[in-house]
């Protein structure tokens, strides 16, 4: 039975959409696998890992409904092995699919479709919020940077959404530096506040594109369902409290460091050559229109720059990790970035013109 015939491009668009989501070791074999199914006309490729749940419609040729599952990983590999202008046919054979394009044939395992679980969808949840998928996408760049990976605080290897009324704001933070952005909404969008697990935000990034086509997304107390034209991401969310991100942002802060902000990045990154490796720390000198950048190392070997800036307030000598510097300098679009700092135990602030709604805060260390 023929199952698919498709443009090898357009069947590996929508297995990229949905392979990050399959996890490579998983005590459900069945995880490794992704759902194929037609049903009343619509051809649907699905993957989950029961937290989060990807699917995707591919042009559908008419035929009779069916559902399969086949090896996600193996069948992402083989189309994206293929040339470019191959045609792709997946047709079954007893408990086997044949990949087939050309001369080159491919016989994969299956397991039964009855057997794949499914994240449960469209309880409880709210209106349908919509925004251009570039203004989401770029909230996104600007904190994802900064979750937690695998922290033992679990509400932190992901990113808060707040909904307040015509404000959408994202925030996240791994302890050591937080990021913070947000956007005006075209309607008034009630009050809610959830966390969305490190693995969608990173899936999501992927999915959104630089358009002005719509992305929706509808809030559920322990749910978030995201609708892309022809994609959609089910979620659920991490339950747990958010650190309040309003007290951790410094206000009023006395000293404020005007610079271009590529000179910056690389005379941190020329600096960073001999940090030490473990604690990346880097020295910011600052004085009259001059800020000094010094790294040390185990191995008693020493880097120092220094560029022209505008600053105003006392000279002040701080330490900081050169990674978080360069995260948030690099997430940022404008030339000119302001550096607002208070003395040398507290956090520094850095904000650029060209992203007005950003916020990226960064504890000092001791070096």
């Amino acid at each position: 039975m023929l199952l698919i015939q498709s443009e090898r491009n357009a069947l590996l668009a929508s297995l990229s959409a949905v392979v990050g989501v399959v996890e490579r070791r998983h005590t459900l074999p069945i995880l490794s696998n992704l759902l194929l199914e037609r049903k009343a006309g619509k051809l649907t490729l699905l993957a989950t890992d029961l937290e989060l749940q990807i699917s995707t419609q591919l042009d559908a040729q008419p035929g009779e409904d069916f559902a399969i599952t086949i090896a996600a990983r193996k069948l992402f590999d083989i189309v994206r092995a293929l040339p470019d202008a191959a045609k792709v046919k997946l047709d079954t054979k007893d408990s086997q699919v044949v990949v087939s394009a050309g001369k080159s044939r491919f016989t994969l395992q299956t397991l039964p479709a009855a057997d794949f679980p499914r994240v449960e969808t469209g309880a409880g949840l709210g209106e349908a919020i919509s925004l251009p998928q570039k203004t989401l996408k770029r909230l996104l760049q600007l904190v994802q940077f900064a979750m937690a990976s695998q922290d033992i605080r679990y509400y932190l290897n992901g990113m808060l959404l707040v909904l307040e009324g015509k404000q959408l704001r994202v925030v996240a933070t791994d302890g050591h530096r937080l990021s913070y952005a947000e956007t005006t909404l075209d309607t008034d969008s009630g009050s809610r506040e959830i966390i969305i697990p490190r693995k969608t935000v990173v899936e999501l990034s992927k999915l959104l594109a630089d358009v002005d086509d719509p992305v929706e997304l509808r809030i559920g107390a322990n749910q978030v369902t995201i609708t892309l034209p022809g994609t959609e991401l089910v979620t659920k969310v991490v339950d747990g409290k958010f650190p309040d991100y309003q007290r951790v942002i410094p206000l009023n802060q006395p000293r404020h460091l005007k610079a271009n902000r590529q000179t910056v990045i690389q005379a941190l990154q020329r600096a960073a050559i001999l940090s030490n490796e473990k604690f990346r720390g880097v020295r910011l000198v600052m004085s009259e229109n001059t800020l000094g950048i010094v790294c040390n190392n185990n191995e008693q070997e020493e880097a120092a720059d220094e560029i022209e800036v505008s600053f105003t307030g006392d000279p002040l000598d701080m330490g900081f990790n050169v990674t978080y510097l360069l995260d948030g300098l690099g997430a940022v679009n404008s030339e000119e970035i302001t550096l607002s700092l208070g003395d040398a135990n507290s956090s520094m602030l850095l904000t650029s013109e060209g992203d007005p709604g950003f916020k990226y805060v960064v504890m000092p260390m001791r070096i």
